[in-house]
């Protein structure tokens, strides 16, 4: 159910300037009025996020992609008729009245339109459905994604910094959208900067071109640092056939270790059992590797997910989580048990 009023009020908030938390079918999305630079550089300043990391800027079904970019290839047309409302992000040339707050100083932008209903109606009532919404994930720089309204209200609630929080239950995809860069076509064709819920040979049963890996002079984009969606607790990945082994030895060591898994694996201090299937592991990986952070655990330790294409999406996410902690596992199986 979609309660107009609280759409009206947020519009309302987004159009004076101030943040509005709002779901979306990916992650929760700290939002702001794209155009207004001081908006948009307290999304920054809220986040603690670099200033010349790029947000996405979310419109309403149907907006006229010429206000926000200069050039619109035919490439870009076929991929929103396809995959809007939807988790694709195109970046894209930026228009020249755009603010280059949102790009990062950079002469590209990123553009969705996002498919969850609250989403939708809030872009509809925002400036007559003419405005654009700046929105990251709604939470600190480099942490877990927020896919629940609660987890807004954890990160945020002690700073004060949002005028509202729209409640649409759980993101359905779980993960942030795909992010597809269409800006260098003459040069280097599609460019694959971050993979999400729509895959790669979706994108090249549209546009009839397999998008590349990204390359050094790719467009900044959002979620693409090498440690991002990191818990606090340390994370660790290890493939099914070593779990075993590393929870026995970390149990003897007197380790506490919290357990992110899909397979039959022996009890540990806390656990998580998620779907077997790319889709539902996706769905609820933000939300096991939060509740899991909150356990008291030494580290989070996660069964690898089968290395298929389907799952490029989870895999990019655990290896980002996972990027800052190198070596934890042999650290805490090498020092003396508490």
């Amino acid at each position: 159910m979609i309660d107009h009023a609280s759409i009206g009020q947020a519009a309302r908030a987004l159009e004076q300037g101030l943040l509005v938390a709002f779901p979306t079918e990916t992650v929760y999305g700290l939002g702001a009025d794209a155009e207004n630079p001081a908006a948009v550089a307290a999304i920054y300043a809220a986040k603690g996020r670099p200033q010349d990391h790029p947000v996405i800027v979310h419109l309403a079904p149907g907006a006229s992609l010429a206000h926000w970019a200069a050039e619109i290839p035919a490439e870009a047309q076929q991929l929103a008729d396809a995959f809007w409302p939807g988790p694709l992000t195109m970046i894209l040339k930026r228009a020249a009245g755009v603010p280059a707050a949102v790009s990062g100083g950079q002469d590209t932008i990123g553009l969705r339109c996002p498919a969850h209903p609250l989403a939708i109606a809030l872009l509809q009532a925002f400036k007559q459905g003419r405005g654009g919404i700046a929105a990251p994930s709604a939470n600190k720089f480099g942490h877990v994604s927020p896919t629940t309204a609660a987890h807004v209200h954890d990160e945020f609630d002690a700073d004060g910094a949002l005028a509202m929080v729209l409640d649409g239950g759980a993101s359905l995809v779980g993960i942030e959208s795909t992010i597809v860069d269409l800006s260098r076509l003459a040069t280097h064709g599609p460019v694959l900067l971050r993979p999400g819920h729509i895959s790669a040979d979706a994108i090249a049963a549209v546009i009839d071109r397999l998008p590349a890996a990204p390359d050094a002079a790719a467009p900044r984009a959002s979620g693409t640092l090498e440690s991002h969606y990191a818990p606090h607790t340390p994370v660790a990945m290890q493939p099914t056939a070593t779990l075993k082994t590393t929870l026995a030895q970390l149990h003897e060591a007197g380790r506490k270790v919290a357990l992110v898994h899909y397979s039959d694996l022996p009890a540990t201090h806390a656990a998580v059992r998620l779907p077997a299937a790319p889709g539902g592991f996706a769905h609820a990986l933000y939300a096991a590797l939060r509740s899991m952070d909150g356990s008291g655990a030494a580290l989070i330790l996660v069964e690898a997910p089968p290395q298929e294409a389907a799952w490029l999406g989870v895999n990019d996410r655990l290896r980002r989580a996972a990027h800052g902690s190198t070596g934890i596992v042999h650290g805490l199986l090498n020092k003396e048990a508490p």
